[in-house]
Protein backbone atom coordinates (compact mmCIF):
# COMPACT_ATOMS: atom_id res chain seq x y z
CA UNK A 1 0.00 0.00 0.00
CA UNK A 2 1.39 3.34 -0.80
CA UNK A 3 1.92 6.05 1.32
CA UNK A 4 -0.68 8.01 -0.40
CA UNK A 5 -3.16 4.79 0.13
CA UNK A 6 -2.39 4.52 3.15
CA UNK A 7 -3.02 8.16 3.98
CA UNK A 8 -6.32 8.01 2.28
CA UNK A 9 -7.28 5.14 4.15
CA UNK A 10 -6.32 6.24 7.42
CA UNK A 11 -8.27 9.74 6.51
CA UNK A 12 -11.28 7.27 5.47
CA UNK A 13 -11.34 5.08 8.28
CA UNK A 14 -10.95 8.10 10.71
CA UNK A 15 -14.19 9.86 9.02
CA UNK A 16 -15.72 6.55 9.41
CA UNK A 17 -15.11 6.01 13.33
CA UNK A 18 -16.13 9.35 13.52
CA UNK A 19 -19.70 8.78 11.74
CA UNK A 20 -20.12 5.57 14.00
CA UNK A 21 -19.48 7.54 16.97
CA UNK A 22 -21.85 10.34 16.13
CA UNK A 23 -24.85 7.62 15.56
CA UNK A 24 -24.03 5.52 18.29
CA UNK A 25 -24.35 8.99 20.70
CA UNK A 26 -27.66 9.89 18.54
CA UNK A 27 -29.54 6.49 18.93
CA UNK A 28 -28.31 6.41 22.62
CA UNK A 29 -29.92 9.90 23.07
CA UNK A 30 -33.06 9.01 20.85
CA UNK A 31 -33.61 5.61 23.33
CA UNK A 32 -33.01 7.95 26.26
CA UNK A 33 -35.61 10.18 25.19
CA UNK A 34 -38.03 7.67 24.05
CA UNK A 35 -37.32 6.11 27.49
CA UNK A 36 -38.06 9.46 29.30
CA UNK A 37 -41.46 9.66 27.22
CA UNK A 38 -42.53 6.84 29.67
CA UNK A 39 -41.23 7.57 32.90
CA UNK A 40 -44.56 9.57 33.47
CA UNK A 41 -47.95 10.18 32.19
CA UNK A 42 -49.76 13.13 33.25
CA UNK A 43 -53.50 13.13 33.09
CA UNK A 44 -55.44 16.15 33.68
CA UNK A 45 -58.67 16.44 35.94
CA UNK A 46 -61.71 18.43 34.89
CA UNK A 47 -63.01 21.33 37.85
CA UNK A 48 -66.48 19.53 38.70
CA UNK A 49 -66.35 19.29 42.39
CA UNK A 50 -63.98 21.06 45.23
CA UNK A 51 -60.34 20.54 44.13
CA UNK A 52 -59.26 18.84 47.46
CA UNK A 53 -62.05 16.90 47.61
CA UNK A 54 -60.82 15.78 43.57
CA UNK A 55 -57.31 15.65 44.36
CA UNK A 56 -58.13 12.99 47.14
CA UNK A 57 -60.34 10.81 45.47
CA UNK A 58 -58.08 10.45 42.02
CA UNK A 59 -54.64 10.26 43.65
CA UNK A 60 -55.34 6.64 44.97
CA UNK A 61 -55.98 5.65 41.24
CA UNK A 62 -53.10 7.49 40.25
CA UNK A 63 -50.68 5.77 42.96
CA UNK A 64 -52.56 2.31 41.91
CA UNK A 65 -51.57 2.82 38.20
CA UNK A 66 -48.40 4.16 38.84
CA UNK A 67 -47.61 0.62 40.81
CA UNK A 68 -49.29 -1.71 38.25
CA UNK A 69 -48.20 0.20 34.75
CA UNK A 70 -44.33 0.79 36.61
CA UNK A 71 -44.77 3.86 35.36
CA UNK A 72 -45.07 7.13 37.47
CA UNK A 73 -48.91 8.31 36.94
CA UNK A 74 -49.00 12.22 38.03
CA UNK A 75 -52.33 14.32 38.09
CA UNK A 76 -53.10 18.06 37.48
CA UNK A 77 -56.22 20.06 37.85
CA UNK A 78 -57.17 22.22 35.30
CA UNK A 79 -58.41 25.65 36.48
CA UNK A 80 -60.99 25.81 33.88
CA UNK A 81 -62.73 23.12 31.91
CA UNK A 82 -61.92 24.82 28.29
CA UNK A 83 -57.89 24.67 29.19
CA UNK A 84 -57.86 21.09 29.12
CA UNK A 85 -57.71 22.04 24.77
CA UNK A 86 -54.36 24.26 25.19
CA UNK A 87 -52.50 21.63 27.36
CA UNK A 88 -53.14 19.01 24.24
CA UNK A 89 -52.11 21.21 22.23
CA UNK A 90 -48.39 22.18 24.23
CA UNK A 91 -48.18 18.37 24.99
CA UNK A 92 -48.54 19.06 28.26
CA UNK A 93 -50.77 16.35 29.29
CA UNK A 94 -50.53 12.52 28.18
CA UNK A 95 -54.28 12.15 29.01
CA UNK A 96 -57.93 13.27 30.77
CA UNK A 97 -60.53 12.12 32.64
CA UNK A 98 -63.04 14.23 30.38
CA UNK A 99 -66.91 15.03 30.52
CA UNK A 100 -68.75 14.89 27.49
CA UNK A 101 -68.38 18.19 25.42
CA UNK A 102 -64.34 18.38 26.51
CA UNK A 103 -63.92 14.78 25.38
CA UNK A 104 -65.95 14.93 22.31
CA UNK A 105 -63.88 17.85 20.94
CA UNK A 106 -60.41 16.64 22.31
CA UNK A 107 -60.70 13.36 20.54
CA UNK A 108 -62.18 14.93 17.16
CA UNK A 109 -59.10 17.88 17.36
CA UNK A 110 -56.28 16.15 19.22
CA UNK A 111 -56.97 12.44 17.94
CA UNK A 112 -57.37 11.23 21.43
CA UNK A 113 -57.92 7.54 22.45
CA UNK A 114 -61.05 6.99 25.20
CA UNK A 115 -60.33 3.72 26.93
CA UNK A 116 -62.47 3.47 29.76
CA UNK A 117 -65.70 5.08 31.76
CA UNK A 118 -66.03 4.73 35.17
CA UNK A 119 -69.32 3.14 36.21
CA UNK A 120 -70.39 4.97 39.65
CA UNK A 121 -71.76 3.44 42.78
CA UNK A 122 -75.39 3.59 41.83
CA UNK A 123 -74.44 1.83 38.90
CA UNK A 124 -74.73 4.36 35.83
CA UNK A 125 -71.92 5.47 34.06
CA UNK A 126 -73.59 8.21 32.50
CA UNK A 127 -75.06 11.89 33.29
CA UNK A 128 -77.47 14.26 32.78
CA UNK A 129 -77.75 17.78 32.34
CA UNK A 130 -80.32 19.65 34.85
CA UNK A 131 -81.53 23.21 35.30
CA UNK A 132 -82.79 24.25 38.66
CA UNK A 133 -84.36 26.31 41.07
CA UNK A 134 -85.02 27.30 44.15
CA UNK A 135 -88.62 25.73 45.28
CA UNK A 136 -89.57 28.81 46.81
CA UNK A 137 -88.56 30.73 43.19
CA UNK A 138 -92.61 30.43 41.57
CA UNK A 139 -90.13 29.28 38.45
CA UNK A 140 -91.24 26.14 37.10
CA UNK A 141 -90.81 26.67 32.88
CA UNK A 142 -88.76 28.47 30.74
CA UNK A 143 -91.41 31.32 30.32
CA UNK A 144 -91.06 31.96 33.82
CA UNK A 145 -87.26 32.28 33.45
CA UNK A 146 -87.46 35.73 31.88
CA UNK A 147 -86.02 38.92 33.77
CA UNK A 148 -83.99 36.34 35.29
CA UNK A 149 -80.67 35.95 37.06
CA UNK A 150 -78.68 31.97 35.16
CA UNK A 151 -75.82 30.66 36.40
CA UNK A 152 -73.64 27.79 34.17
CA UNK A 153 -70.80 26.16 34.54
CA UNK A 154 -68.89 26.08 31.87
CA UNK A 155 -68.62 27.30 27.72
CA UNK A 156 -66.65 24.11 27.36
CA UNK A 157 -69.67 21.82 29.26
CA UNK A 158 -72.60 19.59 28.20
CA UNK A 159 -74.36 19.54 30.97
CA UNK A 160 -73.65 23.11 32.29
CA UNK A 161 -74.15 25.24 29.28
CA UNK A 162 -74.92 23.41 25.93
CA UNK A 163 -78.04 21.63 26.98
CA UNK A 164 -79.92 24.44 28.44
CA UNK A 165 -78.94 26.23 25.67
CA UNK A 166 -80.04 24.25 22.82
CA UNK A 167 -83.13 23.73 25.49
CA UNK A 168 -84.07 27.43 25.04
CA UNK A 169 -83.05 27.57 21.20
CA UNK A 170 -86.22 24.87 20.75
CA UNK A 171 -88.13 27.42 23.22
CA UNK A 172 -87.77 30.06 20.60
CA UNK A 173 -85.05 32.13 22.89
CA UNK A 174 -82.99 33.97 20.04
CA UNK A 175 -81.27 35.79 22.34
CA UNK A 176 -80.09 35.23 25.61
CA UNK A 177 -79.03 38.68 26.84
CA UNK A 178 -82.04 39.82 26.04
CA UNK A 179 -84.21 37.27 27.80
CA UNK A 180 -82.29 37.17 31.58
CA UNK A 181 -81.55 39.98 33.91
CA UNK A 182 -77.81 38.06 34.08
CA UNK A 183 -75.79 35.31 33.23
CA UNK A 184 -72.90 34.50 34.92
CA UNK A 185 -70.88 31.54 35.31
CA UNK A 186 -69.92 29.20 38.10
CA UNK A 187 -66.74 27.19 36.97
CA UNK A 188 -67.34 24.08 38.81
CA UNK A 189 -70.85 22.18 39.00
CA UNK A 190 -71.31 22.21 42.74
CA UNK A 191 -71.14 26.34 42.86
CA UNK A 192 -73.85 26.24 40.50
CA UNK A 193 -76.30 24.37 43.15
CA UNK A 194 -74.77 26.38 45.30
CA UNK A 195 -75.34 30.04 43.90
CA UNK A 196 -78.75 29.00 43.40
CA UNK A 197 -79.26 27.33 46.89
CA UNK A 198 -77.74 30.95 47.99
CA UNK A 199 -79.99 32.64 46.34
CA UNK A 200 -77.01 34.81 44.07
CA UNK A 201 -78.56 33.27 40.90
CA UNK A 202 -82.58 32.05 40.48
CA UNK A 203 -81.65 29.53 38.02
CA UNK A 204 -78.70 27.00 37.79
CA UNK A 205 -77.59 24.66 35.23
CA UNK A 206 -75.06 21.43 35.90
CA UNK A 207 -74.51 17.84 36.11
CA UNK A 208 -77.26 15.32 38.22
CA UNK A 209 -74.48 13.46 39.00
CA UNK A 210 -72.96 16.14 40.94
CA UNK A 211 -76.42 16.89 42.69
CA UNK A 212 -77.03 13.46 43.88
CA UNK A 213 -73.28 13.87 45.47
CA UNK A 214 -74.31 17.10 47.14
CA UNK A 215 -77.65 15.53 48.63
CA UNK A 216 -76.14 12.03 49.54
CA UNK A 217 -73.88 14.71 52.01
CA UNK A 218 -77.14 16.72 52.82
CA UNK A 219 -80.32 16.25 52.05
CA UNK A 220 -81.65 18.90 52.98
CA UNK A 221 -80.29 20.11 49.27
CA UNK A 222 -83.07 18.36 47.74
CA UNK A 223 -85.79 19.83 49.69
CA UNK A 224 -84.74 23.29 48.67
CA UNK A 225 -84.10 22.70 44.74
CA UNK A 226 -86.30 21.27 42.11
CA UNK A 227 -85.40 19.98 38.78
CA UNK A 228 -87.54 21.88 36.30
CA UNK A 229 -85.90 19.92 33.12
CA UNK A 230 -83.20 17.50 31.94
CA UNK A 231 -81.47 16.39 29.24
CA UNK A 232 -80.73 12.81 27.67
CA UNK A 233 -77.64 10.51 29.04
CA UNK A 234 -74.15 11.27 28.33
CA UNK A 235 -70.73 9.60 28.94
CA UNK A 236 -70.30 11.12 32.13
CA UNK A 237 -66.40 11.01 32.35
CA UNK A 238 -64.10 9.18 29.92
CA UNK A 239 -60.49 8.49 30.29
CA UNK A 240 -58.57 9.92 26.97
CA UNK A 241 -55.12 9.24 25.85
CA UNK A 242 -53.04 10.78 23.56
CA UNK A 243 -53.21 8.54 20.79
CA UNK A 244 -49.13 8.76 19.91
CA UNK A 245 -48.75 7.70 23.05
CA UNK A 246 -47.35 4.02 23.37
CA UNK A 247 -49.25 1.34 21.92
CA UNK A 248 -48.77 -1.06 24.83
CA UNK A 249 -48.63 1.38 27.60
CA UNK A 250 -51.99 2.19 26.47
CA UNK A 251 -53.00 -1.47 25.95
CA UNK A 252 -51.79 -2.29 29.69
CA UNK A 253 -53.08 1.16 31.07
CA UNK A 254 -56.87 0.03 29.44
CA UNK A 255 -56.53 -3.83 30.89
CA UNK A 256 -55.43 -2.42 34.47
CA UNK A 257 -58.18 -0.50 35.13
CA UNK A 258 -60.83 -2.55 33.60
CA UNK A 259 -59.69 -5.34 35.59
CA UNK A 260 -59.47 -3.20 39.01
CA UNK A 261 -62.69 -4.86 40.19
CA UNK A 262 -61.39 -8.04 39.65
CA UNK A 263 -58.65 -7.95 42.63
CA UNK A 264 -58.72 -7.30 46.50
CA UNK A 265 -56.32 -4.62 46.32
CA UNK A 266 -58.22 -3.07 43.28
CA UNK A 267 -61.87 -2.88 44.85
CA UNK A 268 -60.30 -0.56 48.01
CA UNK A 269 -59.08 1.42 45.68
CA UNK A 270 -62.22 1.97 43.38
CA UNK A 271 -64.13 2.47 46.63
CA UNK A 272 -61.87 5.38 47.19
CA UNK A 273 -62.19 7.02 43.71
CA UNK A 274 -65.94 6.12 44.37
CA UNK A 275 -66.83 3.84 41.62
CA UNK A 276 -68.05 -0.15 40.84
CA UNK A 277 -65.20 -0.46 37.96
CA UNK A 278 -64.35 0.91 34.94
CA UNK A 279 -66.13 -0.15 31.60
CA UNK A 280 -64.94 0.49 27.50
CA UNK A 281 -66.85 3.38 26.16
CA UNK A 282 -69.35 3.64 23.75
CA UNK A 283 -68.17 5.47 20.98
CA UNK A 284 -71.68 6.26 19.79
CA UNK A 285 -72.51 8.52 22.31
CA UNK A 286 -69.82 11.05 21.75
CA UNK A 287 -71.90 11.43 17.72
CA UNK A 288 -75.15 12.29 20.07
CA UNK A 289 -72.89 14.60 21.94
CA UNK A 290 -71.67 16.30 18.87
CA UNK A 291 -74.39 16.82 17.37
CA UNK A 292 -76.19 18.88 20.19
CA UNK A 293 -72.69 20.77 20.91
CA UNK A 294 -74.02 21.84 17.20
CA UNK A 295 -77.03 23.06 18.13
CA UNK A 296 -76.04 24.62 20.95
CA UNK A 297 -72.91 26.46 19.22
CA UNK A 298 -75.91 27.46 16.60
CA UNK A 299 -77.66 29.58 19.27
CA UNK A 300 -74.47 31.13 20.25
CA UNK A 301 -73.85 32.56 17.29
CA UNK A 302 -77.53 33.86 16.91
CA UNK A 303 -76.72 36.06 20.45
Amino acid sequence: MSRYTRAAYNSFAGQFIACLLIYLFCSAAMVVSASAQTKQLLIGIEPEHNIFDQMQRYRALSNYLSEQLGVQVKLTIMSRYGEVTSRFKSLRLDGAFLTPYTATMCIDTWNLDPIVNPVNLNGESTSQGYIFVRKDSGIRGIKDMKGKNIVFVDPATMEGYLFPLALLKRSGIADMRNFFNRFSFSGSHASAFFAVLDGRADIGAAKNTVFNKLVHDDPSIQQELVIIAQSHKFPEITLCIRSDIDNDLRTALSTILLNMDKTAEGQKVLKKFQALRFIKPNIDAFVRVKKMAQEAQSAVAGH
